[in-house]
């Protein structure tokens, strides 16, 4: 039986030690990024755009409202199958928004028919939130996460309901040392349609973060964490939880369960989440999500709980007491919690050298 009780949110136990890690797709990416002499991302202009709807998923139809609120005259809808466009109004090149949710997404790519596989370099893939939460995993099998592919982290805005257009769901947190804005749970992108993308979405007042891919991954694992904690360690409560009571009742387990996640994906994947990502995420907690209910959908878990679990973290822990004892993701088989110390050898997750 887990034991849970209020308590008040502090660093973990701080040792300085250095971190030591080897990824070798991480370290390629890196060397690809550093050959290619680039400085700043080409900007390319919104204008009309194709947006791929699932045949069946209500998430997709919420996600092509908002697109389509906020687009083009000449945005068109489609579904898998359908015979590619040649041109959207005046153009022959136009970004093609993948709405498809994480669970058809593999069927979908597997299937493309030839002419939408000679569009592959103008697919925008969605991630991020309950609704797509990480499709890295997937992209990957397919060649599909690297720079030049177009990518959205989509949690960082409404889809509709009312008033019909999505709205920005940042804030500004403050002012870091530099006196420049502190944002937390912001909407990014990355990839060739990076610039569309961010002028679609500030038309409607809602800012997108645009950068290399590199930095993008950073804020989408930033936001994977979010999405696997809070919604974690509130789903677990017997009570109704919501996120933003998380962050004000239950935060010393959030941040540690957060701080083994952050560590584990150093030496997982070589990366390594901004400085401050406990201040943001909290902060976000505490503004935005005064009434979203703490959940775990099951056709969601491979999505929000897709790194390899550490037996020994608090992560399975908590993901068995869910099933034991609340009676949640009971067709997911889960492993079993061990006593033995994790192998993963604990690195510096602040700048000042401190862990």
């Amino acid at each position: 039986m887990l034991n849970f009780k209020l308590t008040t949110r502090v660093p973990p136990t701080t040792t300085a030690i250095q971190a030591t890690w080897s990824n070798g797709q991480a370290i390629k990416e890196y060397q690809d990024f550093l050959a290619s002499g680039k400085q700043e991302i080409d900007m390319t202009s919104d204008g009309p755009s194709l947006i791929v709807k699932s045949a069946s998923s209500n998430a997709s139809n919420l996600m092509v409202e908002a697109l389509t609120s906020i687009g083009n005259e000449f945005d068109a809808v489609i579904t898998p199958g359908a015979p590619m466009p040649i041109m959207l109004g005046d153009r022959e090149s136009f970004p093609i928004y993948i709405t498809i949710p994480p669970m058809e997404l593999d069927d979908f790519l597997k299937n493309l028919p030839d002419d939408w596989k000679s569009r592959r370099e103008d697919f925008i893939f969605l991630s991020g939130g309950k609704q797509y939460g990480v499709i890295e995993p997937i992209l990957k099998s397919y060649g599909l996460a690297r720079d030049s592919m177009t990518q959205l982290l989509c949690g960082g805005f409404t889809t509709p309901g009312y008033p019909k257009v999505p709205l920005d769901l940042s804030c500004n947190i403050g002012l870091d040392a530099n006196g420049e804005d502190k944002i937390a749970g912001e909407t990014a992108a990355c990839g060739k349609w990076a610039g569309a993308v961010r002028e679609r979405f500030e038309s409607r007042g809602i800012p997108v973060k645009v950068g290399f891919y590199r930095e993008w991954r950073r804020l989408m694992w930033e936001r994977a964490a979010f999405d696997a904690v809070f919604n974690l360690v509130g789903a677990v409560r017997r009570e109704p939880t919501s996120i933003k009571d998380v962050a004000l009742y239950y935060d010393q387990e959030a941040s540690d369960m957060l701080w083994q996640i952050t560590g584990n994906l150093r030496g997982w994947l070589a990366v390594t989440v901004t400085y401050g990502f406990e201040e943001r995420l909290f902060s976000w907690a505490e503004s935005r999500f005064d009434k979203i209910p703490c959940e775990i959908p099951e056709e969601m878990y491979p999505y929000m709980f897709p790194a390899p679990i550490d037996k020994g973290n608090m992560l399975i822990e908590y993901l068995n007491y869910a099933k034991d004892e609340i009676g949640l993701l009971q067709n997911v088989q889960l492993p079993k919690c061990s006593t033995i110390p994790s192998a993963m050898r604990q690195g510096n997750l602040r700048s000042d050298g401190v862990i």
